[in-house]
């Protein structure tokens, strides 16, 4: 039997973080993520996008409207918007970022623009290596913060001219 003491003990601190996701068809919710306060494959905290490009194909959330525990399948999960401070850009260290400026048709046929920044080798650097990556969802820098979109809820990006 365990002791009270010794179940906090192996707790993992979380903070909690708003996000308003985004299911196919464009019904929204607002949620919190619960996230470690330390990452496993960066410095920092752990953002919104450690957890939907994670392995779990159901991400405990608190629906804010009910304020009740839910379950999001990541998969069916188009879009994530949370705010730029809890989803910085990962940076490249001494490397430039590209940057390209883009319109997004979801499946659903809903659309989106904003910037994609990114830091891939110099042989593997355009657009369509950054979107061919193996992670489900990408970062898209929009007005007022950030968005997650999911790859497989894509049906097209057009890059938009300056």
């Amino acid at each position: 039997m365990h002791s009270a003491g010794s179940v906090e003990e192996l707790r993992v601190p979380k903070r909690r973080v708003p996000v308003e996701v985004v299911l196919p068809g464009g019904a929204a919710r607002r949620v919190a993520l619960f996230l470690a306060e330390a990452a496993p494959g960066h410095d920092g905290p752990e953002r919104p996008g450690d957890v939907l490009n994670g392995s779990s194909a159901f991400i405990p959330a608190l629906d804010e409207e009910s304020g009740g525990m839910t379950f999001l399948n990541r998969a069916s999960i188009a879009l994530a918007r949370v705010s730029a401070e809890v989803e910085p850009d990962p940076g490249g260290g001494f490397t430039i970022p590209n940057e390209q400026e883009v319109e997004i048709t979801l499946a659903d046929g809903s659309r989106l623009s904003g910037l994609v920044s990114y830091v891939l080798p110099p042989e593997r650097s355009r657009l369509g290596d950054f979107l061919n990556q193996a992670t489900p969802f990408f970062r898209l820098l929009e007005r007022g913060g950030v968005t997650l979109v999911g790859r497989a809820h894509v049906a097209r990006i057009a890059l938009v001219s300056r």
